[in-house]
């Protein structure tokens, strides 16, 4: 019988360390053997230089599962209330290598994992069996990247700089360009509380993609906003692409993945379904959906 926990437990950061990816080249344990440059080129990849390598990747996690189940005594007591855990098999045994720029979609249905393997990736949640390797700190992007309502739009720009790790003075060099990038010119000022879903997301967007990342992920990022601001943001993902970062961007929509990525995984209820060229992998997507 699980022990239940209190609220303030559960947001209580020193019950669950964050989990940190390993580096490629080093071991997690001592029954662990991490993959060395010359394993990973044996995947396939000429003098490509390996990122990322998920080896075996598992992850499962425990909810508490409520509603009611039919009881022994019918003609006493129809419906009786039952509630236990639930464990979740969200990942299964997935494998990959993505290398040095590299622009790979992630797709899948929802609830297909796609989530949690990029959280998995950037160290969020921890695999409960297999490894993840990276040769620096993957960061996430999302439209959930967590501002400050109450502040206006600028003084956000200053707190998600200082997050990135830049200094005042940088933040302030690049503020009109991220005003700019954001085209929230007339409304910078005003509490984030005020803006749409597609103004916060454009401010989120541009404050997060300000910085060039090794390795970055976008998780439905750009499924907000008018078709020109995610022709811009698509536009920005190949910049960072092109300075020899790489780039997971998860996403529904089929155009932005083929528009600006060149390979694809497709992640089906937890397992790698396929992955190869982009426009290969979308074709059997789409034909698998249009067979149910």
């Amino acid at each position: 019988m699980a022990v239940q926990t209190d609220f303030d437990d559960i947001i209580n950061p020193k019950l669950y360390p964050r989990h940190e990816p390993l580096q490629i080249g080093e071991a997690g344990n001592s029954n662990e053997t991490a993959p060395t440059s010359e394993s990973v080129e044996a995947v396939g990849s000429g003098t490509r230089k390996p990122v990322v390598v998920v080896d075996d990747l598992h992850v499962k996690y425990q909810i508490f599962a409520g509603g009611k189940a039919a009881g022994a005594a019918a003609g006493r007591q129809l419906l009786t209330k039952a509630r236990g855990l639930r464990e979740v098999h969200a990942i299964k045994g997935v494998s990959f290598v993505a290398y040095e720029n590299e622009s790979i979609g992630v797709i899948g249905s929802n609830g297909s994992g796609k989530s949690t393997l990029m959280r998995s990736i950037v160290g969020l949640t921890p695999p409960s069996s297999g490894s993840v390797y990276a040769s620096s700190r993957p960061n996430l992007l999302g439209v959930g990247a967590a501002l400050i309502p109450d502040l206006s739009g600028d003084k956000n720009i200053m707190l998600g700089g200082l997050a990135l790790g830049y200094s005042r003075k940088e933040v302030l060099e690049m503020r009109k360009e991220i005003i700019a990038f954001s085209e929230l010119e007339e409304f910078i000022d005003l509490p984030m509380r005020t803006y749409s879903s597609g103004m916060s997301a454009r401010l989120k967007f541009a404050i997060a993609a300000s910085k060039q990342h090794e390795i970055l992920i976008v998780d439905e990022a750009l499924a907000v906003g008018d078709a020109r601001f995610r022709k811009r943001s698509e536009a920005k993902i190949r910049s960072i692409k092109d300075n020899a970062g790489t780039v997971f961007l998860v996403s529904h929509s089929m155009n932005s993945i083929l528009d600006t990525c060149e390979r694809v995984i497709w992640i089906n209820k937890g397992v790698l379904q396929m992955d190869g060229d982009a426009r290969s992998v979308v074709k059997e997507y789409k034909a698998s959906r249009l067979n149910k």
